[in-house]
């Protein structure tokens, strides 16, 4: 598993573009004498095992695990690090692919173990390019029906081979919220003559923390961020531009919650613009829905990672965390849980998400192989 790991390391590839990836998964899952099927999703590839053991009945799951890399440099000065200029595995994609394989290899040396079919699902384009919609587009779970579908994440300040199963809401929903203030332009000397957009844009921006905080259950949870601010021509410090642009996050972990920040983020910029004898233009874009793990499937995960682990490596709570996955694409169509892998300490670079120093710690890697093989056993036998 740390030769496979390190070989995609060395050779990231961008969603939808995961052709050498997936020719190496490909080729290893048929190896292993797996019925593979290429090009689910543009580049997705899904592995097919069935088990020997009699118990097992028709019931089938799903495992999957992403492949794509992300658009940054890496400087980690590894020796196996990235040879792709502007691209590197910095939140161990590689590390998820290489344990689903381990999985597979020992699975398929040991059909005995299970019953039923077990479908090893190696997705593209995890990283906001869409790759879990695309392979529920090409028939994902029409071709491949299962009862279930898990999925696995590494996560730094977790100790190294733990697995955290949260209850209920795993990770937030990821939306992109845009507003336009049109104003009318005017000289900085003569503000009286115009309608001030920037200023419109500064109430709106300090406007945006009161949504949360006196509108939001404080039960619940919600971010609203400012992420991008474009105005005027830095030459022309003199003129009040006509027009703002800004642009930002929505997370949250309801659908409540969710329709409650786009109403409120479109009534307050018109309100504020109004205030400001202007218009503004809002516009919440839905990417990715919030993971939210159904309570059955998190009591198997919990069972299997205490047989596979042990007691002490297996957490069955977990609070939820802010960042997006479209693996609610997959919980959307069939029930499921998505579970947390601890790889140590956070404290270096090395050990957060999307850093360019970022490198998987592979001594969790036979924990994460163990614990999938486990899930199987607890599913299928």
């Amino acid at each position: 598993m740390e030769e496979w790991r390190r070989d995609f390391h060395r050779h990231p590839e961008l969603g939808f573009e995961e052709r050498r990836t997936a020719g190496i998964v490909a080729g290893l899952l048929r190896g292993w004498g797996i019925a593979v099927t290429e090009g689910i999703g543009v580049t997705g590839v899904v592995g097919s095992l069935t088990g020997t053991r009699g118990t097992g009945g028709n019931r089938a799951v799903a495992l999957r695990a992403d492949m794509d890399a992300l658009a940054m440099p890496e400087a980690t000065g590894l020796p196996y690090a990235s040879e792709a200029p502007g691209q590197m595995h910095a939140c161990g994609h590689d590390g998820h692919t290489a344990m689903l394989l381990g999985a597979a290899r020992w699975l398929a040396a040991n059909r005995d173990r299970f019953g039923g079919t077990v479908h090893f699902v190696f997705q593209p384009a995890e990283e906001s390019r869409g790759g879990a919609a695309r392979m529920v587009a090409d028939g994902l779970f029409e071709r491949f029906p299962v009862d279930a579908v898990y999925g696995l994440h590494n996560l730094p300040g977790l100790p190294v081979g733990t697995v955290a199963v949260p209850k209920g809401p795993v990770l937030a929903a990821s939306d992109t919220w845009e507003v336009t203030f049109r104003g009318a332009g005017v000289h900085g000397a003569r503000p009286h003559l115009g309608s001030d957009a920037p200023l419109a844009a500064a109430q709106f921006i300090a406007a945006l923390p009161m949504v949360v905080a006196r509108e939001i259950d404080p039960l619940q949870a919600a971010v609203l961020s400012v992420g991008h601010i474009a105005a005027g021509a830095r030459r022309a410090p003199n003129v009040i531009p006509a027009e703002v642009f800004l642009c930002g996050t929505a997370r949250s972990f309801s659908e409540e919650v969710r329709a409650h920040l786009e109403a409120r983020i479109a009534a307050v910029a018109h309100g504020i613009a109004a205030t400001c004898r202007m218009v503004a233009e809002p516009r919440y874009i839905r990417r990715i829905s919030p993971t939210i793990n159904r309570a059955e499937q998190a009591a198997v995960a919990v069972r299997a990672a205490r047989a596979a682990l042990g007691d002490a490596r297996a957490m069955d709570d977990h609070p939820p965390l802010t960042p997006g996955e479209d693996f609610s694409e997959f919980l959307a169509q069939r029930p499921g849980a998505y579970v947390f892998l601890g790889t140590g300490d956070p404290a270096h670079p090395e050990g957060v998400h999307h850093n360019p120093h970022f490198d998987f710690n592979d001594a969790a890697l036979p924990h994460g192989a163990a614990f999938w093989c486990g899930l199987v056993e607890q599913e299928l036998a």
